[in-house]
Order: structure tokens, then C-alpha cells, then sequence
């Protein structure tokens, strides 16, 4: 198993992506290698501060950088030694089992669909995140951001990628999958929402459980909850604000704790043929350690080739 991370991208590379590496490696076994991608001429004198032996990881020399407002797809066209470029590249001939990184999250989303292209059957790939439970549990929430605005048969799509990953890689046995609506009643909702519930009524791909509203995303009603990117980005950026607000206010609280992105690492890209997690441009090294957990996690479940046989 190899794992490329990009060791350029986020807004504390290289030390914090390379820190991070350091961290992960400690969990990982013999056979699961993780490949650092970037400048070796940074990377190393990182290494060497932390007294780790080099010998670990598999480097590659990139020597461009795709900043974090550059435009997605000219930076990838333009830029083909960076070490998004690099790493996608690699992931497309084979030569990783998996990639991630905290760079420029267009970019990311672009070379994933670009390199290793959108599973056949899937209209729109997308990205998810996990959500903390009130029960201890973890729940998934999707799109939160890549497609701001969706087709029904999109969102029915994204019920089938969510049950998926929460069976599979988060071991929830029948995920119960909910929509987001304004109301819990089967008539209640925009447009979007009015024509999504019927398909997945009738879906017999995953387990629905009918509408749910933003009060019951941190309850039990629903283990998967599907929305539009422009609404799940706004409810993760706001939970994500919980946190914040609690440590600004003193406040210590198990459960608000478990708002904290690093825990979670990163957002998988759900829908192209290979493991891409995209990271919080504001990385950690612990938040980088969990994305190369969630990248091995889906590469030991076989993730992808459960989407691909869901769609044939």
C-alpha cells in the first residue's frame, strides 16, 4: 500500500504535512508506505530537525506549488511539477494507492476527476464529512461543497455513496440515510427536495428513513444525511464555529470537543475510481496523521470498488 501525500499544499506547509507524515507513521504497518511528494530540498532538513530516520518514506521532487487562490484547473494544466500534479499523475498510473492532501481544494477536486475520472455510472462526484454524534457516535453528511447546486437524481446518487462509506468504512450496519429538508413531512421542501424524496422513497439501494431537518443532525435519526453542497457547507462551516466559539468562551465539553477537525483529518472525495481525501487548508499535523488514516481506511475496506460495482 502507498500513500501519496502532498507535503507542499495547506497554510503550514511543509513543516506541518511533514510532522504530520512523522506522526502517522508510527500507526502504519510494514506493508502500508507513505510517499511524500515536494520539494526534497525542504522536506528533508524537516526530517532531520525531528531525528527521524528518512528511510521511512519514498520521496518525489516537485519543484512548483499550487497556491490556495490560484485558479483549479490552469494551476493543474499549467503548473505539471507540482506536487498536486505530481501526486494525481502518480495516482493515475498506479504508482499510489491513494492521495491526499491540504492544498488548493479546487484543484484537489479538479485533479481527481481529471486523473483518475469519475466512476462510470456517478453524474457528480462529491465531498463528505463525518458528524459528531450526542450518543458517542459518528455520523456522515454530503455534498458540503463541491456541487452548490444539484438534480434530484444527483442527490439520490449521493444517499447510494454515503450508505456506502458509512457501512463500509465507518462499520454502521444499515445506515439509516435522511434528507435535509424544512420539515420532516413528505410534502415539505423546495422544489429539489419535493422531487428527491419520492426517488429515494423508491430507492432500494440504501436504507431512507425520510426528511430530516437541521435539528436532527447531531441526534439519532439519521447516520447518513444527504443535502445540495451550498447547504452542507453552510451547516459544516457552522458546526465547525462551535468549536471555535467554545474554546474562545473557555468552555470544555466532550461532545464540542468532537467538533475539532482534526479528528476527522479530511473530506473524501466520493465517486472517483482511487482514495482522495481533501484536507482543511488550515492542516494540523494530527489533522494531516487522520487523513492518511481515512485514505488507509478506504483503500483496506475497498471502497472504491464497492462504488463501482453499486454503479455498473
Amino acid at each position: 500500500m502507498r500513500i501519496g501525500l502532498d507535503i507542499m499544499g495547506g497554510d503550514y506547509a511543509p513543516k506541518a504535512n511533514v510532522l504530520g507524515a512523522i506522526a502517522a507513521h508510527e500507526f502504519l504497518l510494514p506493508n502500508e508506505r507513505l510517499v511524500l511528494i515536494g520539494d526534497t530540498q525542504q522536506i528533508k532538513p524537516l526530517i532531520a530537525e525531528q531525528g527521524f530516520n528518512p528511510d521511512h518514506f519514498e520521496f518525489i521532487h516537485t519543484d512548483e506549488v499550487v497556491g490556495m487562490g490560484e485558479h483549479p484547473t490552469k494551476a493543474i494544466t499549467q503548473k505539471p511539477n507540482s506536487s498536486i500534479a505530481v501526486g494525481f499523475s502518480m495516482l493515475k498510473k498506479g504508482e499510489l494507492d491513494a492521495f491526499v492532501g491540504a492544498g488548493n481544494s479546487g484543484a484537489m477536486m479538479v485533479g481527481a476527476v481529471f486523473s483518475v475520472k469519475t466512476v462510470p455510472g456517478i453524474i457528480r462526484p462529491c465531498l463528505c464529512t463525518i458528524v459528531p454524534k450526542l450518543d458517542g457516535g459518528r455520523g456522515l453528511m454530503l455534498d458540503v461543497g463541491a456541487n452548490a447546486d444539484c438534480k434530484p437524481d444527483t442527490l439520490l446518487q449521493f444517499g447510494v455513496l454515503g450508505s456506502l462509506y458509512a457501512e463500509n468504512v465507518m462499520q454502521i450496519d444499515n445506515p439509516k440515510v435522511g434528507l435535509i429538508n424544512i420539515g420532516e413531512e413528505d410534502e415539505k421542501g423546495n422544489m429539489l427536495s419535493l422531487a428527491t424524496f419520492p426517488l429515494m422513497k423508491e430507492c432500494n439501494l440504501f436504507n431512507f428513513v425520510g426528511n430530516i431537518e437541521g435539528r436532527d443532525l447531531f441526534n439519532q435519526k439519521a447516520d447518513v444525511i444527504v443535502c445540495d453542497g451550498f447547504t452542507g457547507n453552510i451547516m459544516l462551516k457552522l458546526a465547525e464555529s462551535f468549536y471555535i466559539m467554545t474554546i474562545k468562551k473557555g468552555l470544555k465539553d466532550e461532545f464540542f470537543d468532537r467538533f475539532n477537525y482534526e479528528n476527522y483529518g479530511g473530506s473524501p472525495v466520493l465517486g472517483v475510481n482511487a482514495p482522495v481525501i481533501i484536507g482543511h487548508g488550515i492542516s494540523t499535523p494530527t489533522a494531516v496523521k487522520n487523513m492518511v488514516f481515512q485514505a488507509r481506511d478506504m483503500i483496506t475496506t475497498g471502497l472504491v470498488d464497492k462504488i463501482q460495482a453499486a454503479f455498473k
